[in-house]
């Protein structure tokens, strides 16, 4: 997502590079290019116009002072506009309620079932919460399966009924969220192909019964200009509350996500990033800006670690590594935690300058992670606290043990030698933050 739109951005911006100040002449091209990647990024010519004037009245008005280079200071125009294009500040999702209730609404297609079980999996792992699904689409095959197919997966309760009237299931469903002490209750209500009567009748008549604290329209990211006319269809009915973009783990050009705040004053709340449950994503404006323009998304990647791992190990760790003390056990600790942030290349690709480096297309296979923990898992305990006694016969065992070759064995003996260097380089070179 933005990919390509970051790149025209990052690119337009080298032409500053080396100018003395910023005059009209000098930002010209780099305009241009900046106007144009919106464009083809499918970001509403309305909000193009009114961003590229923006920036340009801020560039050529900013004093550049001593430490700030030009460029400098036009990529932090660029970026603050970005920020207040996308919203300026996260707005968090209504959690103080109990209990809350949340109504998903959307046209079918958008992703809006899954997007309701991804976002029970995060009120229950980020909130603490205990969230009920309601099954309020009955229209569309199978749409009541995959709900329950979800729950089940997620160990989350999900309310069925054989009854017709939408509003009566809800109406039941509370009471079953009630009995059964849930303290949020997402209701999953019925899409349509395109916005109709029936369908806004149906989101109307629940909203004046059950009064719910959130209304989410879930919307597919791929859509382009037309995502505007959906999200104002079911505005001006229903007064939004919020959305979600989905499906921008893909090719999709993602300018809706530039166009919708600013068009429509309506927060996004989540992105989804990923088919799996845990791919559903908080929207902070800043961060985003900074991943279009490259500057990487550091605070993310710290959430998914703190997630993940405890801040005591961790520590322990460190301090193993600053008295060079770090060994095997330790490393297969870490592979395994580094495997359950999910894949590896979304991890890096939030670093700063992913896409200068060429980091944004690396591919790596979770096989050779596999193969790695095979052959560690292979060795004793005191093999993995003193590598240095694997000689030829053990590791020949090892080998044979992780299905693995001794030239495998090799190799990864002799990488993790020179990351041991590497740390006590490191540490011996006393480095600012190394905490």
């Amino acid at each position: 997502m933005f990919e390509y739109m970051g790149d025209r951005l990052t690119n337009a911006i080298k032409n500053i590079r080396g100018m003395g100040k910023i005059t009209e002449d000098n930002i010209q091209d780099a305009m241009r290019e900046i106007r144009i990647a919106l464009l083809e990024a499918d970001v509403n010519y309305q909000v193009v116009k009114e961003f590229i004037n923006k920036v340009k009245d801020k560039a050529l008005n900013a004093e550049v002072g001593k430490s700030l280079k030009p460029d400098e200071l036009f990529i932090k125009i660029v970026k603050d506009e970005l920020v207040a294009l996308l919203g300026g500040d996260y707005v968090p999702l209504e959690t103080t309620q109990n209990p809350t209730i949340l109504m998903l609404v959307g046209l079918q297609g958008s992703g809006k079932t899954t997007t309701a079980g991804k976002l029970a999996n995060y009120l229950r792992k980020k909130q603490a919460k205990k969230p009920l699904l309601i099954a309020g689409d009955i229209y569309r095959p199978a749409a009541i399966d995959q709900l329950q197919t979800i729950g089940k997966e997620l160990n989350v309760p999900v309310y069925t009924s054989e009854k017709k009237n939408v509003v009566e299931i809800v109406e039941d469903g509370l009471s079953f969220a009630k009995d059964n002490n849930c303290d949020y209750i997402i209701i999953d209500t019925a899409g349509r192909l395109q916005i109709d009567e029936a369908l806004m009748q149906e989101l109307k008549d629940i909203e004046e019964v059950i009064n719910p604290h959130e209304k989410i329209l879930v919307i597919d990211g791929s859509m382009g200009q037309d995502a505007i006319n959906v999200i104002t269809g079911f505005n001006n009915q229903i007064n939004l509350t919020g959305c979600i973009l989905t499906k921008l783990d893909g090719n999709t050009k993602g300018g809706v996500a530039l166009s919708v705040r600013h068009l429509t004053n309506i927060p996004i709340k989540f992105i989804g990033n990923s088919e799996k449950m845990d791919g559903l994503s908080e929207f902070y404006p800043e961060r985003m800006a900074e991943r279009i323009l490259d500057m990487g998304d550091i605070m993310s990647i710290v959430e998914k670690v703190e997630d993940i791992i405890d801040e005591d190990e961790a520590m322990a760790q460190a301090e193993k590594m600053k008295k060079g003390q770090y060994d095997l056990n330790d490393f297969l600790l870490n592979l395994k935690q580094i495997k359950k942030l999910g894949p590896l290349e979304n991890i890096i690709k939030m670093l700063p300058q992913a896409r200068k480096m060429g980091l944004n297309n690396i591919s790596i296979d979770p096989k050779e992670l596999a193969h790695v923990e095979a052959i560690i898992s292979s060795m004793t305990y005191e093999e993995r606290r003193h590598p240095e006694i694997l000689k030829a016969s053990r590791k020949l065992r090892v080998a044979k043990g992780s299905g693995r070759s001794v030239e495998e064995v090799n190799r990864l003996l002799k990488q993790f030698a020179m990351m041991k260097d590497m740390m006590k380089r490191m540490n011996n070179m006393k480095m600012p933050k190394m905490r």
